[in-house]
């Protein structure tokens, strides 16, 4: 599949994996729309590419509510979107017992409910174009769990059954579901996750320090997206947990939980 004649969005677009993948398709696509809540880190990035053809529409995954308003504006800048990129959320670093019921919510609103919304909203499109591409970006914790991420993992692994099932009643209308499996990679995601009372957690993690780097992950996932991947994990060591999860649950358990996961 070729990008030239496509129209991307791409949401948490102001910084991490969606600001490398503006950067990196912005070249290749029609258009590129980017989406996110801080608008300046938006423009800052749309000023780095003059000669791209970029709309800015910032959005709040928390304010689901007004995704039909949303998708009705990301369409008008161009006529039309071909692919959703859903890449905004939010991550986890606090235990069950401490965590307050609030937190849960929040992440699940964020990474589950709003993505959902957002994609509800776009697929009557996709529908009358016959066409379309849902890439939804999860993470390996959307297929095992770890300590410490337990709201996240919950979003994660919602993520994978809906849009499972959305590919299998959509087939039908042309439209491709690709979910993209990131482990750790180098971006502010542990910096921004979320503690026991819903404040950021306000430091990197040593896992995420030596993650994979960013240079390395967004030409894989891009080609995931241009082969219409169903699934693709992306990660460096940590995807033996994928197999491990499938053959061996017991032995992953112990060895999860003797690692350096915060």
């Amino acid at each position: 599949m070729s990008f030239n004649n496509k129209v991307i969005w791409i949401t948490g677009a102001s910084s991490g994996i969606g600001e490398a993948l503006t950067l990196a398709l912005a070249h290749q696509a029609q258009s590129v729309i980017i989406s996110a809540r801080n608008e300046t880190a938006l423009n800052a990035i749309k000023e780095r590419l003059p000669l791209v053809q970029i709309a800015v529409l910032p959005f709040d995954l928390l304010d689901y509510q007004n995704a039909p308003a949303v998708v009705e504006k990301a369409i008008s800048f161009f006529g039309k979107v071909d692919i959703l990129i859903n890449n905004g959320g939010i991550s986890q670093r606090s235990l069950i017992a401490e965590t307050d019921l609030q937190v849960d919510k929040k992440i699940m609103e964020v990474d589950y409910f709003g993505t959902i919304a957002l994609t509800k909203a776009l697929l009557p499109h996709f529908i009358k174009n016959h066409s379309g591409h849902f890439v939804t970006v999860t993470s390996l914790m959307g297929k095992f769990g770890a300590p410490y991420r337990s709201g996240y993992c919950a979003a994660k692994h919602a993520l994978h059954g809906y849009f499972d099932v959305l590919r299998m009643e959509h087939e039908k209308d042309g439209i491709d579901v690709t979910l993209v499996c990131p482990g750790f990679v180098q971006t502010n995601v542990a910096i921004n996750a979320l503690t026991a009372d819903g404040s950021p957690q306000a430091k990197n993690s040593e896992s995420t320090e030596n993650g994979m780097e960013l240079s390395e992950f967004i030409p894989k996932m891009i080609r995931a997206i241009e082969q219409k991947k169903f699934e693709v994990y992306i990660a460096k060591n940590e995807l033996l947990g994928i197999y491990l999860k499938r053959f061996f649950p017991k032995y992953l358990h112990k060895l999860v939980v003797k690692s350096k996961v915060r």
